[in-house]
C-alpha cells in the first residue's frame, strides 16, 4: 500500500505538527495496521515537554504514541497468523529474542528492545503503522479499538501484581490513581485481590478509582495516609503496596504501609535520582521490595481481562480527541491534569 498518511510528529520540545508522511511498508514478518485508537501515555507528554527521559533523548522529529490498536490492511509474505481486516492490539517492544532475557522469558529487560515512540522509533499518532506480525494480537469484534489500545498500561499493571505475588484475598494499597494505578486496580481485582485501596491527592481521581472497583480511598489532602490506612485494615496494614504515582514519598510511604513480611513494588519513575529509605525497617520488618519495568508474557491475559462485557472504561477514558487534535490533547493532559485520565487519539 503506497501513498500518505496524516501523522502527528513532535518537531521541537513543546511543538507538535500535522504533517504528511510516507505510509509505511511491511516487511515480511510485519504487517501493516490501520490505527483506530492511540492513548495518550505519560512518557509521550515527558517527551513533549522535556525532550527526553533519561538516557533517551529526542534528536530529531519524531511520532509519539505507544498504546496503541486497529486493523490488518496488509501482511507480509511470511505471516501467517494475521490476515486483512483483522482487528488487534499492539504490543510496542519489538525485541532482539537472542539475548539471555529473551531466551529466559524477561523479554522486558532486552537491551536491544526497539519500542514505539522511544527515540528514535516512531509510534502511532498517525494513521498506519508496521509491526512485527508476532506482536499483533487478535481481539474480539466486541472489544472496542480504545479497550484494546489500554490493554498496553493494563500490561504493567498486571506485571507489578505479578511481581507482587498478589496471593487470593490479599490486601492491595495502590499509591496513585492516575492512569496506571486505575489499570493495577483492574489487574489487581482480575488476580484476585481480596480489598484494594487507592491513595491520590486529587478527590476526581479518587471518585473515579471508586468506580472502577476500588474497596475504599484515601485522600491525602483530607486525612494522614497512614492512621487512614490502619483503620481501614483494622491495625494490619496491605499484604501489597504498589507504587504509581512516580514520587519518592509515595515510595517511602509505600514502605510503610504494608505488614511485617509484606512486599512492596515500585512502578513509578520519581523525578529525583535518590530517594532514602528507611533501611533497619525494611530489614527489621523483612519488607520484600521489586521494581517494574514495562511488562513481558502480558497480552493474552490482557485481553481476556478487557475482554469482560461488564468493563466499564468511561471513568479512566475523560477524553476522545482526533489526531488533528493531538497538540490539543498534549496541552490539556499539562494543563488539567486534576481533570484528566486517559486521553484516546482516534485516527
Amino acid at each position: 500500500m503506497q501513498g500518505k498518511m496524516k501523522a502527528a510528529v513532535l518537531t521541537q520540545v513543546g511543538k507538535i505538527e500535522i504533517r504528511e508522511v510516507d505510509i509505511p511498508t511491511p516487511g515480511p514478518d510485519e504487517a501493516l495496521v490501520r490505527v483506530r485508537a492511540v492513548g495518550l501515555c505519560g512518557s509521550d507528554v515527558h517527551y513533549y515537554e522535556h525532550g527526553r527521559i533519561g538516557p533517551y533523548v529526542v534528536t530529531g522529529p519524531i511520532i509519539l504514541g505507544h498504546e496503541a490498536a486497529g486493523e490488518v490492511v496488509a501482511v507480509g509474505r511470511d505471516v501467517r497468523h494475521l490476515k486483512e481486516g483483522q482487528r488487534v492490539t499492539i504490543e510496542p517492544g519489538a525485541t532482539c529474542g537472542r539475548c539471555e532475557y529473551c531466551k529466559s522469558g524477561r523479554y522486558n529487560l532486552c537491551p536491544d528492545v526497539r519500542f514505539l515512540a522511544t527515540p528514535p522509533i516512531d509510534g502511532a499518532f498517525c494513521e498506519y503503522i508496521t509491526m512485527r506480525a508476532d506482536l499483533l494480537f487478535p481481539i474480539p469484534d466486541s472489544m472496542s479499538f480504545e479497550k484494546a489500545a489500554l490493554i498496553e498500561p493494563l500490561s504493567v499493571g498486571l506485571h507489578a501484581v505479578r511481581r507482587g505475588e498478589l496471593r487470593t484475598g490479599e490486601t492491595v494499597v495502590i499509591m496513585g490513581m492516575g492512569p496506571i494505578g486505575m489499570m493495577t486496580l483492574l489487574a489487581a481485582k482480575a488476580a484476585g485481590a481480596g480489598r484494594v485501596i487507592g491513595v491520590d491527592l486529587e478527590s476526581f481521581r479518587l471518585e473515579r478509582a471508586l468506580q472502577m472497583g476500588a474497596d475504599a480511598v484515601i485522600n491525602l489532602r483530607e486525612e494522614d495516609g497512614q492512621e487512614a490506612l490502619l483503620r481501614l485494615t483494622g491495625g494490619r496494614k496491605a499484604d501489597l503496596a504498589i507504587e504509581t504515582a512516580g514520587n519518592g514519598k509515595a515510595a517511602q510511604s509505600a514502605l510503610q504501609a504494608v505488614r511485617r513480611g509484606g512486599r512492596v513494588v515500585l512502578v513509578g519513575l520519581p523525578q529525583e535520582e535518590a530517594t532514602p529509605f528507611n533501611i533497619p525497617h525494611i530489614v527489621d520488618n523483612e519488607i520484600d521490595i521489586r521494581g517494574v519495568f514495562r511488562y513481558h508474557n502480558t497480552y493474552p491475559t490482557g485481553v481476556a481481562v478487557m475482554a469482560a462485557e461488564s468493563l466499564d472504561l468511561d471513568p479512566i477514558i475523560t477524553d476522545r480527541m482526533t489526531l488533528d487534535e493531538t497538540p490539543q490533547a498534549f496541552e490539556k493532559a499539562i494543563r488539567e491534569k486534576n481533570r484528566t485520565l486517559k486521553i484516546i487519539i482516534q485516527p
